[in-house]
């Protein structure tokens, strides 16, 4: 009796055994997509899942998939994500994220950037997204008031400024028509430099002139973004200040920039993925637009550009680069 009671209680601890094991096997790794329009590897973002105790290699997997400025490749790359079944997209810009949502309709996606997800076709409503994708956003036409509000003070006889603008760009037009808006609050006139690819930057360019252009702001672009180095370049060239939307610009050399922070938009995208790998369908998230903002003068390139930036401007800035 003694031998078949050890007998069972064995043979259930071996029952017991190989199932949990075979649920260990069983448990996924999540796999985060991350579809872009630029090259570099995203280590900020790495980052910010890092301090939510995601660690690449770890408890994660990683398809990084970069067109390296050539946007026809973004539907190839969105099918290869969804062929490899990721868990989530993360799509920063427009068009990454339209090839992604062309590609899927069931694996999440989560769109940031600049543009109005709503406009764009990305979601059905900033309150209630629908469909697969959500959004990190910030406010467009907020934003770009202050923008040139900065750079009339900073410049206070300034009369026009130019705005860079990809001219393919899904929201391109309705952007044009925000600025315009805001513009004339402003009594300057409005400049359009519009860019439809890399080998566009010198061409439009060329044609610039501080005292015809005034000042230069972009809509943001991911193409823009990826060759920010250059844009900056040929601002500094020409004696232009400008104001951009991100700190990534500025510390590439661009006189200023007011925006949301980084670090910040980061932290609440990595939220976001962590909501979306735990259950919650985009659908039931909102988008979300920022609360804080942030202001990043460089003296440097003041004192490059010939410009001296006035002291009421100057102690506004939550960063000064000197």
């Amino acid at each position: 009796m003694n031998k078949k009671l050890i007998a069972l209680v064995l043979a259930n601890f071996f029952l017991a055994t190989v199932s949990s094991a075979d649920a260990q096997l069983a448990q996924k790794i999540p796999r985060i997509g991350y579809l872009f329009v630029g090259l570099q590897p995203p280590k900020e973002f790495l980052q910010a899942m890092a301090k939510l105790g995601y660690i690449e290699g770890k408890n994660f997997t990683f398809e990084y998939r970069a067109a390296a400025g050539r946007e026809e490749r973004l539907s190839i790359l969105a099918a290869e994500l969804v062929k490899l079944n990721v868990d989530v997209i993360v799509a920063p810009g427009v068009l990454p994220a339209l090839a992604a949502k062309e590609a899927t309709k069931s694996i999440p996606i989560i769109y940031t950037g600049g543009a109005d997800p709503v406009a764009a076709g990305l979601v059905a409503s900033i309150a209630r997204p629908g469909g697969n994708v959500t959004a990190i956003t910030e406010l467009s036409l907020e934003l770009t008031g202050k923008r040139l509000e900065l750079i009339k003070e900073t410049v206070p006889k300034i009369s026009a400024v130019t705005v860079l603008v990809r001219g393919n760009a899904p929201t391109a037009t309705d952007r044009i028509r925000e600025i315009e808006t805001v513009a004339k609050a402003f009594r300057l006139k409005l400049r359009i430099l519009e860019v439809r690819g890399i080998t566009d930057f010198d061409k439009v360019f060329s044609a610039v002139t501080k005292e015809r252009n005034g000042a230069l702001i972009e809509v943001p672009n991911s193409l823009f973004h990826a060759n920010r180095t250059r844009i900056v370049e040929l601002a500094n060239q020409k004696r232009l200040p400008t104001n951009f939307h991100s700190q990534d610009f500025v510390e590439a050399g661009g006189l200023m920039c007011y925006g949301e922070n980084d670090a910040e938009t980061l932290r609440r995208l990595a939220v976001y993925v962590d909501k979306v790998l735990k259950g919650r369908k985009p659908a039931d998230l909102p988008v979300e637009q920022p609360m804080r903002f942030e202001f990043v003068v460089n003296l440097k390139t003041a004192k490059q550009i010939g410009l001296t930036i006035p002291p009421n401007v100057l102690v506004r800035a939550q960063k000064v680069i000197r």
